[in-house]
């Protein structure tokens, strides 16, 4: 028999509730609601019957070894982690700890005496990069679900990041969970991917779920971003973006259910998202948000150095029905534990939420509210994860003779020297990889912007493989696209200029082409999610190619033979709103960090030179006027 997993372990020697809360479950029959008897000992409608917390975290994404933070708090590090916050051996003993002080010892000021918790994940369990590869080695284990495991969440949503490395990688790492822990959204329809469709009939994929918690239901209905198709690689997963229409439909079933307590756990990418939404829904109590990030935050909460609130925690929404909504989230890397308690009365109603007990709590093994990790996950998790950064930072690949600037708002905004080399190793591999899978060598390379991950600049000197993975995490593949229009080409370019001066993750790095824009001129507007052009961009100038073939000149395309494009398989699909449109392409077997790895130590020898790769880049992309 399959072995508990920690937090039901845990929760089996936490003591009970007290003998009054013990009584009164008794007494209502341990379902929820029980209002005749809730009548009967003399409770009104604002008087908190039951108090449940609900804690949660999101945006996990593979930050296994934790985080530095901005400073430190003073004192050493209590569990010798390689990083004094974050970490999921420090966030399962946060967790525990949140639980036992949910269930012992006497109910704070104007919560229930009945009291309970569910742990959620806002999903990103995981993300690609070097913590990530180490479950890529021959017989490693998904050190990411060891972890999530753990912890010992009830449920988790399902986010963008978990489809990065594709339907099939997903299907495994549910699996490696051998059903300890459900993956719930009502707007994803996975029947088109035969492995993750296996997991939504065994029924570990869900569209709701209900939640138990000392005689109590909590209903929970899960969402995941519509934007999916252009932030990740779902391929035949399809996202209904009637959001509202399905969550009150699941929350209407629930109340059909006799199930009065509902939590929307959303992943949408941006907490105004959640706060749009609620104003449509009916029947939702409170609502998680995740994907976005933000630190929500009163003034007396704990934050790790260089973290700062941006709003107050929980934030409010009214919905259709008038009723006063808490949304909550917190930002991710396994930083912060959020913390919601919730007051309801006896009709299954919140009536007020706890705000001294509310709020993020930190994960922390330095300062007053340190922790030490737990022994298991440090030592099945952390250390050898550890060890395998520890190799692929030992192992050089090349030698640069500048600094190679990936910092975020430049490589989105303006040509880099690292966002050219990036590209290079793009329209490279493509050449290399041409005749294998038998399509037409590319003539350019295209890189977006948000693909350009390390956020810094390289300094000159050693280029190790662990830094090709700071710098291109993500699991995509190098593609070819063999046959692109010289109009649909112009697009493409429109669509990396469209949101010039600001910095976007579409902004485009390329090789194998110079070319002009106006930034004042026209910008370019497209769908988002299909990539179809609603308006034409009139920004780009001037296009040449390496070989001096003019693709446009004064605003006009050149009529000729099409081109053969090198870029990622995401793009490929038009994410981030690439207009390639239904173009065929190619993926040539080679993932774009293996493409920067592979073209640094082969394609130029190891040696990446100023003359070839200067400061601020050389003029392959530039303004007019």
């Amino acid at each position: 028999m399959k072995a508990l997993p920690r937090r039901h372990k845990r929760v089996a020697r936490a003591a009970t509730a007290t003998a009054l809360a013990s009584a009164l479950l008794a007494t209502s029959g341990g379902v929820a609601g029980a209002a005749p008897n809730a009548k009967a000992f003399g409770f009104f409608d604002d008087a908190p019957v039951f108090t449940l917390n609900v804690l949660f975290t999101n945006d996990m994404e593979s930050a296994l070894l934790g985080v530095p933070g901005d400073g430190t708090d003073e004192g050493e590090i209590v569990d010798g982690g390689q990083n004094p916050y974050g970490s999921p051996s420090r966030m399962a003993t946060v967790m525990d700890d949140l639980r036992k002080d949910v269930v012992t010892g006497w109910p704070k000021p104007g919560q229930a005496l009945w009291r309970g918790e569910v742990s959620i994940s806002g999903g990103d369990n995981f993300l690609a990069g070097p913590e990530f590869s180490a479950s890529q080695q021959d017989g490693a284990p998904f050190y990411d679900a060891r972890a999530v495991e753990e912890i010992g969440f009830d449920a988790t949503t399902i986010g963008n990041h978990e489809f990065d490395f594709g339907p099939e990688v997903f299907a495994d790492f549910i699996s490696a969970f051998d059903g300890s822990l459900d993956f719930v959204s009502a707007n994803v329809d996975v029947s088109g991917e035969p492995t993750l469709d296996a997991h939504a009939k065994d029924g570990t994929i869900l569209k709701s779920k209900v939640l138990h918690s000392r005689g109590q239901r909590i209903g929970m209905i899960g969402l995941t971003t519509p934007e999916l198709p252009s932030l990740s690689s779902p391929r035949n997963v399809e996202v209904d973006p009637r959001m509202a229409k399905l969550t009150n439909a699941l929350a209407s079933d629930f109340a059909d259910r006799g199930i009065d307590k509902v939590l929307l756990v959303s992943h949408l990418q941006d907490i105004d998202n959640e706060l749009e939404l609620v104003p449509q829904l009916k029947g939702v109590d409170a609502v998680v948000g995740a994907g976005g990030g933000e630190i929500l935050a009163g003034d007396d909460d704990r934050l790790i150095p260089g973290d700062e609130a941006e709003r107050g925690f929980p934030l409010y929404a009214d919905d259709a029905n008038g009723n006063s909504v808490p949304v909550v989230t917190t930002t991710g890397d396994y930083k912060y534990v959020g913390r919601l308690v919730l007051n309801f009365n006896w009709r299954g109603e919140v009536v007020g939420v706890d705000d001294a007990e509310s709020g993020p709590v930190r994960v922390s093994g330095v300062g007053p509210d340190a922790v030490r990790g737990d022994e298991k996950v440090r030592s099945e998790v952390e250390e050898p994860v550890a060890q395998h950064l520890e190799e692929l930072a030992d192992t050089t690949v090349a030698t640069s003779e500048v600094p190679l600037n990936g910092v975020r708002n430049d490589v989105r905004s303006k040509e880099t020297n690292l966002g050219n080399l990036v590209a290079d190793s793009l329209r490279w591999t493509g050449e290399q990889q041409a005749e294998e899978y038998g399509v037409t060598p590319p003539q350019v390379g295209i890189q977006n912007g948000g693909g350009i991950r390390n956020d810094s600049t390289l300094p000159a000197g050693d280029v190790s493989a662990l830094d090709t993975y700071d710098v291109a995490p993500f699991s995509n593949f190098v593609a070819v696209v063999p046959e692109v229009p010289r109009e649909v080409f112009r697009q493409l370019l429109e669509r990396g200029v469209a949101a010039s001066p600001d910095a976007s993750g579409a902004f485009m790095q390329v090789s194998g082409v110079k070319f002009t824009y106006d930034p004042n001129a026209k910008a370019q507007v497209v769908d988002e999610n299909s990539g179809e052009v609603l308006e034409p961009g009139e920004r780009v100038q001037n296009v040449t190619l390496d070989d001096g073939t003019v693709v446009v000149e004064n605003g006009q395309v050149v009529e000729g033979a099409p081109i053969s494009v090198a870029t990622n398989d995401f793009s490929a699909r038009g994410g981030d709103g690439y207009p390639f449109g239904d173009l065929d392409f190619t993926s040539v077997g080679t993932t774009y960090q293996q493409a920067v790895e592979g073209y640094a130590s082969e394609g130029l020898n190891g040696s990446v030179t100023a003359e070839q790769y200067p400061e601020g880049g050389n003029g392959r992309i530039t303004t007019t006027g």
